[in-house]
């Protein structure tokens, strides 16, 4: 099987030649911010404009439904915050139902055929509408000052630590229903009834005494973990990771139940002027050899098949577990969300 590179350098010529210049409008891409959008901006986009010649602005959006949200609200004004945003999979689940996204031509996107299946995503009426761009880990992060030992398990949340956490604010992107589930019943298939999930946020709701920050901007918790001010919570694995490269006192954690594994895919929004350019992103983001840059880069879990990698085993294992992750309940957010959001304000955060 051969890498399709000189398919998208033809792809962005042609849009060079048809209309003006490429470059002449940037194309908008959100991601999200901190950390995360300073690595894209030094070591991602630089390459793809080098490569075709297609300015890129980068935008930063917050994770979870908000960025949905405004995306749907510019949409039905005809505006496009970002052209092509990555989205977890549950707004972008979500988005397919109010027909925010582009359905995208996949003669244009040849290297998908290198993406993980599961992270190819199609809309109810089978059209690709997401094309997986990263996956990350939730995991249990530590300042390393206040804690010298390594926590082996989700349950040292629930531990001697008052006043010691900071948790992600929602339930569709904290994935804590799904944390306890795999840590205090077994796993998450507790989680299939109303019933279940009460119990679930009952054990959940005991880790109040111990939160200071249930934290929505992520730049905010990272700063507090790094001064120990907060010194345990739940984070990213891969900017955790980028933190402790620098030199602050902090590591990640994947615990004996796993870490939470979730997933980010390129979509276009409807209200994009600029589709024939985002194909070529996708289909560029795609390949593998910009998935190993990535990993290398960024830190993330890559969304090819592994066996198409260059990544030897231990830049696959600093990336990535070998061990079986907690896999979110996307279902659970799709068909219960408003109620999950009522219940999760009235007794888990307030």
């Amino acid at each position: 099987m051969t890498f399709h590179r000189t398919r998208f350098v033809i792809a962005a010529l042609v849009l060079a030649l048809v209309g003006g210049t490429a470059a002449a409008q940037a194309l908008k891409v959100a991601v999200y911010g901190g950390y995360f959008q300073d690595s894209f901006d030094a070591h991602i986009f630089p390459r793809f404009t080098e490569e075709t010649g297609i300015a890129v602005e980068s935008i930063a959006a917050p994770t979870g439904m908000a960025w949905l949200v405004q995306l749907e609200t510019a949409a039905r004004a005809g505006q496009a915050p970002a052209d092509v945003s990555m989205m977890s999979q549950g707004p972008l689940q979500r988005g397919m139902t109010s027909d925010l996204w582009v359905a995208l031509d996949e003669e244009r996107l040849p290297n998908v055929e290198f993406v993980r299946p599961a992270l190819v995503n199609r809309d109810a009426q089978g059209r690709l509408v997401g094309v997986g761009a990263v996956s990350w880990f939730v995991t249990l992060v530590t300042n390393t000052d206040t804690y010298p030992t390594a926590p082996t398990s989700w349950a040292e949340l629930w531990g001697d630590h008052r006043n010691s956490l900071g948790l992600l604010a929602l339930p569709e992107n904290s994935f804590l229903l799904e944390i306890t589930a795999a840590t205090f019943f077994g796993g998450t298939e507790i989680l299939d009834t109303e019933e279940g999930i009460l119990q679930v946020v009952d054990k959940l709701t005991e880790l109040q005494p111990n939160v200071q920050l249930w934290y929505r901007d992520e730049g905010q918790f990272q700063q507090a973990l790094q001064s120990g001010e907060i010194p345990m919570g739940q984070y990213y694995h891969d900017v955790t990771g980028i933190a402790a490269d620098e030199g602050f006192p902090v590591r990640s954690t994947f615990p004996a139940e796993g870490g939470v594994l979730d997933s980010g895919s390129w979509a276009v929004t409807r209200a994009s002027s600029m589709v024939d350019e985002a194909h070529v992103f996708i289909d560029w983001f795609s390949q593998p050899e910009i998935q190993d840059l990535v990993a290398r880069s960024i830190g993330t879990a890559p969304t090819v098949e592994r066996e198409y990698l260059t990544l030897s085993d231990e830049e696959f294992a600093f990336v990535s577990d070998a061990g079986d992750p907690i896999v979110p309940r996307y279902d659970m957010y799709l068909e219960r969300g408003d109620w999950l959001n009522q219940v999760w304000a009235e007794r888990v955060t307030r």
